[in-house]
């Protein structure tokens, strides 16, 4: 059964990648249409052809490879300045620009005469940009819609007042991750001096009325090594309980790198899962893209320990990892007995909204091959016109993006190596979430 189960959850799983990377490829596809753009092919996949059928000029399909899709809008890449499209030279001085121009002219072996005015470089740089922009605008409503029914109609976890867990002793957040036990030695935490107990409901710190454990937290961390008066409701009566909050190392949020040194006292929260409005939605997807933001910008550092993994040592559980190790996650989510069907639900709809958040941004990034590519320069385009109009001189024309290939050459080849150092990794040394 256990196996069973997983296989229904990867099978899940990566039929719900599909289906992003399916509307991802629709959002560049359909207002391309809209603008007068030809498109030639609308595929899921990458390699051999599994099946495919043409609806007047468009051909769509699935490929054998799971792993992305593609759009195909004739004339991307402009001919060189003053060549018509029929008339790409193939002649060349030089290697770097021996693979621009013959890019050029693979791109305009199948264009003719009566596509002239449908090209992809000959529209106005905004609906460039709305192309471009639409496809990962399109995984991020994705993740909006499943982060929205997941809180709104499922819930999520909320840190009540009562205490779940009573600390014994002080342990750095250095050595949390670890495992790691009380030792002799060790000095004892501040909340086991005063006597807390499992299912006490604090009512106050320091004298502020505590109404939700998001208010307390930064309370304690302020009380550096302070006294406390923390009044508590025990069996529906109240008791007074005295100690003294220590300075500790912890980590500056949830999933942060960042280690402070603030007040501790060595109790955790009791969580519900609660519903919540559309406004908890949208500051939760603000929250969420920063993280994710942040964890790109962090990803170079965090592929050294990747790699590191890779030839013996602990993987780290907040590093990257590939569809096939979200894949592998998505399995283990689903046959863990230990969970509720509407927890394996939540967890998979989350790791799926997250995932479809992650390709947003990611795809924002101004490097070709990447979205973004093509957006900076589509909007590169309009400042030069824009300037152009406004000091009244002849117009600069499109952005040759085709002069960018190398570049996208050398982060296609990065981006593909990072990848594939992320699934050997994910099958080498797997991140478990339960097991681990």
């Amino acid at each position: 059964m256990t196996a069973f189960l997983t296989v229904i959850g990867i099978v899940l799983f990566v039929a719900g990648i599909l289906i992003s990377v399916g509307l991802h490829e629709l959002g560049h596809m359909l207002p391309a249409k809209a603008f007068g753009m030809k498109v030639t092919q609308f595929f899921v996949g990458f390699g051999r052809t599994l099946w495919s059928t043409k609806r007047g000029e468009t051909e769509y399909g699935i490929k054998a490879i799971p792993a992305g899709g593609f759009v195909r809008i004739i004339g991307m890449m402009p001919p060189a300045k003053g060549e018509d499209p029929g008339k790409v030279r193939k002649a060349n001085t030089g290697p770097i620009q021996s693979m621009v121009e013959n890019a050029r002219s693979a791109e305009y072996e199948t264009i003719g005469p009566a596509d002239n005015g449908r090209l992809f470089y000959q529209k106005a740089w905004w609906k460039k940009l709305i192309v471009m922009a639409s496809g990962p605008l399109v995984n991020v409503v994705i993740a909006f819609v499943l982060f929205g029914g997941l809180f709104m109609l499922y819930g999520a976890n909320v840190a009540q007042t009562t205490v779940a867990t009573v600390t014994d002793c002080v342990i750095p957040a250095s050595q949390a991750s670890t495992d790691r036990k009380c030792e002799p030695g060790d000095q004892v935490s501040p909340a086991k001096t005063a006597g807390f107990q499992v299912g006490d409901r604090i009512v106050s710190f320091n004298g502020t009325e505590i109404t939700s454990w998001d208010q307390l937290t930064p309370l304690i961390r302020a009380n550096t090594d302070q006294a406390a008066t923390i009044v508590v409701e025990r069996n529906g009566e109240r008791e007074i309980l005295e100690t003294k909050t220590i300075i500790n190392q912890v980590r500056d949020q949830a999933g942060s790198d960042k280690i402070v040194s603030v007040g501790f006292l060595g109790v955790s929260p009791e969580m519900k899962v609660e519903r919540q409005d559309f406004g908890f939605v949208v500051n939760k997807m603000g929250e969420l893209t920063v993280a994710t933001i942040q964890a790109i910008g962090n990803f170079p550092e965090k592929l050294v320990g990747v790699a590191k993994s890779i030839v013996g040592g602990d993987r780290d559980e907040e590093s990257p990892m590939s569809v096939v190790g979200a894949s592998r996650v998505a399995g283990e989510i689903a046959s863990n007995q230990e969970l509720t069907g509407g927890q394996r639900i939540a967890f998979l709809v989350s790791l799926l909204a997250s995932l479809n958040l992650f390709l947003a941004l990611f795809n924002f990034i101004p490097l070709l091959p990447l979205d973004g590519g093509h957006m900076a320069g589509a909007i590169w385009e309009g400042v030069r016109r824009g300037f152009a109009r406004l000091f009244g001189r002849p117009d600069p024309g499109y952005v040759d993006v085709a002069k960018l290939l190398p570049v996208a050459y050398v982060a296609a080849s990065v981006i593909v190596v990072m990848g594939v150092l992320l699934v050997i990794a994910d099958i080498v040394n797997p991140i478990r979430l339960f097991n681990g």
